[in-house]
């Protein structure tokens, strides 16, 4: 007989056998499935926060509910304007659209009846490529991480900008030993501005270090503020309160 993965911990499907999967998939035919980005977010964060911030979501939803967690999709659709700044590496709006849809074709076959994506990526392009999957009886959900309102847990901004002190805040809490927090650069941007940059039609300024927002006034204490509140909020909203028949 196999051993039972840990039932403390996330339900790593890349590390299960095919009768724990299935079993697994017996009990909650749920997936989870992390879409990170590879890109830059200024001089003292890595290219792959994003990623991280997924991750440790999708490993802590997996291990409450017991749903199963699939294996990261790693890269996502870039600012365009972005390319060739060290570290970044992105595919195209269709190349993950349809990388997304053949995974969920596959997984859909072996009785996976609900896709739960998630993506602390805002780049619109990329959000895009997530929310126009599809699958054949499937329901897919995408959550935006992001979108949780969180102004007033903020001192310098508003809204979650770029490589700033959402970003910066959640990666001193989750992973502090990769945050150089004394190469952090402040540089703002108006709304339209953001809007613009998000779209992929406005370079980062040649004055800006790529980073947008207030990294200065992160802090870890501010970081588990907000990395909760998403939780809590997903959580609820996703794994706890039925979804609507016609949602996808």
């Amino acid at each position: 007989m196999t051993a039972a993965p840990d039932a403390n911990g996330p339900r790593q499907l890349k590390e299960m056998l095919p009768d724990q999967i299935a079993a697994a998939l017996a009990r909650d035919s749920r997936l989870i499935l992390p879409v990170g980005s590879l890109e830059q977010h200024g001089p003292h964060l890595p290219p792959g926060c994003d990623t991280i911030i997924a991750e440790r979501l999708a490993d802590d939803l997996s291990a409450t509910f017991g749903v199963l967690r699939a294996p990261t999709v790693e890269y996502g659709v870039n600012v365009a304007t972005e390319r060739g700044l060290p570290g970044s590496a992105g595919v195209r709006r269709k190349t993950l659209h349809r990388m997304l849809n053949d995974l969920v074709d596959s997984w859909e076959q072996v009785g996976v009846t609900e896709f739960i994506l998630l993506t602390a990526h805002g780049h619109d392009p990329h959000q895009e490529a997530l929310a126009t999957v599809v699958a054949n009886a499937a329901r897919i959900r995408v959550v935006d991480l992001l979108a949780v309102p969180m102004a007033d847990l903020l001192e310098g901004q508003d809204e979650p900008m770029h490589g700033d002190e959402v970003d910066t805040s959640l990666m001193l809490y989750l992973a502090p030993h990769l945050v150089r927090l004394d190469l952090a650069q402040d540089y703002m941007l108006s709304r339209e501005q953001l809007r613009r940059y998000r779209r992929g039609w406005l370079r980062v300024p040649e004055d800006s270090a790529g980073s947008i927002g207030r990294p200065s006034l992160a802090s870890a204490k501010k970081g588990e503020a907000i990395y909760c509140r998403i939780r809590d909020r997903v959580a609820a909203r996703i794994f706890i309160s039925p979804a609507p028949d016609d949602e996808r």
